[in-house]
């Protein structure tokens, strides 16, 4: 018997090749963390710049956005939404960060995930990306903790399928300590076709970690990447030429005929040297991605 969630989970498990007669198309959207450090910078809380930086988005030239929940806060959610619409953006995927290393906190954590990829679903989200959250100790997660961070996964991204997304793990820095132990983890111990992958470029560059190999771990299950420029572990302002090959990891996609959503993930520390406005390093980083990225196509 065929089913609604049957076909549901037919069309978003099957692996996002490239075929022959499929028309070249890269699919890229830009990260909202940069706006929310644009608040901090200027002293003021996300609700008053959402009006001004939402409108950078069209005017660098992306006609695609991603959010986390900070964006949808009752003090924000109402002015997002009528942006969204009036700007007339996407959102492919939604970011839903939280705990995942017990069976409660990832149950929280799914139903944080189901209710703001619904709330997303009208801007064309398909995918929910989730970094699990460190312990708030800092200290590595016990086998167990990694075993019930693995279930919850698999749950969260079965219950992700039923209503028509799928979800994108991703990684920071601590999930790549001990030789990247969690995210071995989390490869090894999960459903490739229920917890497809977010590979976030820069943080793979600065656990160490070679791009091309890093991804190659990762395989099919590859659904977004998130790209940043870094030289000697200092964020630049804009994507750009650096430490990073994103040469390199297009020519990847093009070998392994992959075309995942390519995220432009901007952030400044504060050694970042900062000489232009954020639209511009908005727009820069749209015409050099869309320029390294179309070697994939």
């Amino acid at each position: 018997m065929v089913t609604r969630r049957g076909v549901l989970l037919s069309g978003l498990l099957a692996p996002v090749l490239v075929s022959a007669d499929q028309p070249a198309r890269l699919e890229m959207s830009v990260e909202g963390y940069i706006f929310q450090q644009y608040a901090q910078r200027n002293k003021k809380p996300l609700s008053d710049v959402i009006a001004e930086v939402l409108p950078m988005v069209r005017t660098a030239g992306f006609t695609s956005v991603e959010l986390n929940p900070s964006f949808f806060a009752p003090e924000c959610r109402d002015r997002t939404l009528s942006l969204l619409h009036s700007l007339d953006l996407r959102m492919p995927s939604v970011y839903v960060g939280g705990a995942m290393h017990s069976e409660p906190e990832a149950n929280r954590t799914t139903a944080l995930a189901i209710e703001y990829a619904r709330l997303a679903a009208p801007f064309g989200c398909k995918g929910v990306v989730n970094n699990p959250d460190p312990k708030p100790d800092g200290q590595p997660k016990s086998d167990g903790e990694l075993a019930a961070e693995a279930k919850g996964l698999d749950r969260m991204g079965r219950a992700l399928a039923t209503e028509g997304f799928d979800l994108r793990v991703h990684h920071h820095t601590p999930q790549l300590e001990n030789n990247a132990r969690e995210w071995r983890f989390i490869l090894a111990h999960t459903d490739p076709q229920l917890v497809r992958v977010c590979v976030d470029v820069d943080w793979a560059y600065e656990g160490g970690f070679e791009p091309v190999p890093f991804l190659r771990d990762v395989g099919n299950r590859l659904r977004e990447i998130h790209v940043r420029s870094a030289r000697n572990k200092i964020w630049l302002e804009d994507v750009e030429d650096s430490d990073i090959d994103y040469r390199k990891v297009a020519d990847y996609l093009k070998e392994q005929r992959l075309r995942p959503l390519v995220v432009v993930e901007l952030a400044y520390r504060p050694n970042t040297v900062v000489t232009r406005s954020l639209v511009e390093d908005l727009r820069r980083s749209r015409l050099y991605t869309e320029k390294v990225f179309s070697r994939a196509l």
